[in-house]
């Protein structure tokens, strides 16, 4: 099986999300090498795809993913 692209990690982690934050960690891990493979700075995330989507809600996305060494930021979408 390949790596996943940073597309397909983001779309695990919004999966995720959806169901209560279900293996979250592994998935965080698979976009973190992702990112470091593609040589991308920051993950980019949708809010509106957000189960929280308010502004505490995404800055304590930010602050566990800053945890793991994840750069997050959201689009203007």
């Amino acid at each position: 099986m390949s790596e996943p692209t940073v597309a397909e990690a983001t779309d695990s982690i919004y999966a995720s999300l959806r169901a209560n934050n279900a293996d979250i960690d592994a998935h965080i891990a698979a976009l973190k090498a992702a990112l470091t493979r593609e040589g991308i700075e920051q993950a980019v995330f949708d809010p509106t795809r957000l189960a929280q989507n308010n502004r505490s809600g995404r800055k304590l996305m930010q602050a566990y993913f800053r945890q793991r060494g994840v750069s997050v930021r959201f689009s203007a979408s």
